[in-house]
């Protein structure tokens, strides 16, 4: 047991275990998923492995590893099973996790300030989010961890130039297969600015030919496919490519400063991730100086770097919570060691409010829980029974060692209560689907069988619609080429979105049409601010006269 205790390893993956895998079928499929669920479907179903598409349409502005690594996770598993599918991601997630610890073991040279940036990563929010939803940025940033692990050690040790050269160009080329340049400009280029800043680039000429054998490597692997779709499908790569790039420079545009509250995406470690980053504060305090400011150079840049970009997205900011984690690794290292002989109340005060927080919510939970919820408990009560439990021990032990001062402690306990949310907090999630006019796109298949007709979207489908039908849906006026073709059908089924009402009654005065039923996927009912009109379609029998 003693060897267990001190086995970082071991409570790395059971962390990862915890809180990236349990439950992974339990939240309604998102529209990124389901974006990349249909691309994996198709690939399976109708053999579009090198020439990807979603409903039937080319899908060549998302590089295709994760969706072929999703694929054989949907063979194996089967496509009907969203957690066999969600799993590459949450393994993504781990990958990334033990990764980032071994590097900063390796960098820091100190294996407990590694295991603790290890957890925060671990426990970080769109970290979470994104190792279990299935969306592609945890795959390229895990894959670029490699990458600037075996760089590190390329820079830093003259043994296996070659092979570290090797394995970085590798990995450098599937994290560009995941999802472009995203993680190299947002990641690896940060790393390299701040790495040369503190360590320092030394003994180049010795390393120009393995250099370029990283270069080499990285730009075949990530390259071949781009060149593959450009050679067979040119002019649809291009408009694809034109596309992109407008929507960089004027979609989601928003401004310079947007980013800068950045430190709240880590979640639950929002305060110690704010001081951490006050490096005057805290550049004599911590264990290491050097080590520090490479990693609060790595996550400023990476910030900066990315508010250069026009078009931003709060989720874009995953990359930045990797040396963020480190960075507060530092903070809490000091904590430990410090915090009961610290008598000034500036620096005492953030920590009582930030776990005295997570203490409030423990002992709080199971009168407030049963408050909220005691209307969504019905078939959920053990859980929430093993929830309220395990919840009030945490946040009661939580309180003991904060009032003694004892910190190191009460950093694992909020661990655990990341992790006890996401065992026993997850499956209760079901129970806030209380849309009573809920009906899945799958009956619509029930539907054409029995009539006998073929179905058409009126425009543009909504992802997560064409993944419930369970194969594309064609569509009769094209949003991007905006040709409408009417079917040559006399007779046949017409989904309608709200914005198109007016639109499919002009288009089809001179035919015979019937409303059907109204399909509504949205968890919620149409009374909510949530409810998204996306999410649901009318059906329409339209017939030639």
């Amino acid at each position: 047991m003693q060897a267990l205790k001190h086995n970082h390893w071991f409570w790395l993956i059971l962390a990862c275990i915890a809180i990236f895998c349990m439950h992974l079928d339990v939240l309604h499929v998102n529209i990124m998923e389901a974006r990349n669920f249909i691309t994996a479907r198709e690939m399976l179903q109708d053999d579009h492995w090198l020439l990807t598409t979603m409903n039937g349409e080319p899908r060549y502005n998302k590089p295709p590893l994760p969706t072929w690594i999703t694929a054989i996770s949907g063979m194996l598993f089967g496509l009907n099973s969203i957690a066999g599918l969600r799993l590459p991601a949450a393994l993504m997630g781990m990958l990334l996790v033990l990764t980032t610890y071994r590097f900063a073991k390796k960098v820091f040279n100190n294996a407990k300030l590694a295991f603790v940036g290890g957890l925060i990563l671990a426990t970080s929010f769109y970290v979470v989010s994104a190792s279990r939803d299935a969306n592609w940025d945890i795959f390229t940033h895990a894959f670029m961890m490699v990458c600037i692990y075996q760089l590190f050690l390329f820079f830093t040790e003259d043994a296996k130039k070659y092979l570290r050269a090797l394995i970085a160009g590798l990995f450098f080329g599937l994290a560009f297969m995941s999802k472009g340049p995203v993680s190299l400009y947002a990641l690896l280029l940060p790393f390299i600015i701040a790495f040369g800043v503190v360590f320092k680039y030394t003994n180049l000429k010795s390393r120009l030919l393995p250099l370029l054998l990283f270069l080499v490597v990285g730009s075949i692997v990530s390259g071949w496919w781009y060149g593959y779709t450009y050679l067979y499908d040119a002019e649809t790569v291009a408009a694809i490519n034109a596309k992109e790039a407008a929507n960089w420079t004027g979609y989601n545009v928003r401004p310079f400063y947007y980013y800068w509250s950045f430190f709240t995406q880590s979640g639950i470690w929002t305060i110690p991730a704010f001081v951490s980053l006050l490096y005057p504060y805290l550049k004599n305090r911590v264990s290491d100086k050097k080590g520090y400011l490479f990693t609060f150079l790595w996550t400023m840049a990476s910030v900066v770097l990315l508010s250069l970009i026009p078009e931003k997205k709060s989720r874009y900011l995953l990359p930045v919570l990797i040396p963020l984690a480190l960075n507060t690794a530092y903070y809490m290292d000091y904590i430990f060691r410090r915090f009961s002989e610290i008598t000034n109340k500036k620096e005492t005060v953030p920590i009582y409010i930030h776990f005295g927080i997570v203490a409030a919510i423990g002992i709080g939970f199971p009168v407030g829980g049963y408050f909220f919820l005691k209307e969504h408990l019905a078939g959920n009560i053990i859980w929430f029974v093993l929830l309220c439990a395990s919840l009030l021990i945490i946040g009661s032990y939580i309180l003991i060692y904060l009032r003694r001062k004892q910190i190191e402690p009460v950093f694992y306990l909020t661990i655990c209560f990341i992790a006890a949310i996401v065992t026993f907090g997850m499956p209760m999630a079901r129970a806030f689907t209380v849309n009573p006019e809920y009906t899945s796109f799958s009956a619509l298949s029930t539907w054409q069988t029995a009539e006998a007709v073929k179905v058409f979207e009126f425009t543009d489908m909504s992802p997560e619609l064409v993944w419930e039908y369970g194969k594309p849906l064609p569509i009769i006026k094209n949003d991007v080429t905006q040709v409408l073709e009417i079917p040559s059908e006399n007779r046949f089924g017409v989904l309608v979105a709200e914005r198109d009402q007016e639109l499919f009654e002009e288009t089809f005065k001179e035919f015979s049409v019937e409303k059907i039923r109204r399909y509504d996927m949205n968890p919620q009912p149409a009374s909510s601010n949530s409810h998204k009109t996306r999410l649901w379609r009318d059906l329409f029998l339209v017939e030639r006269k």
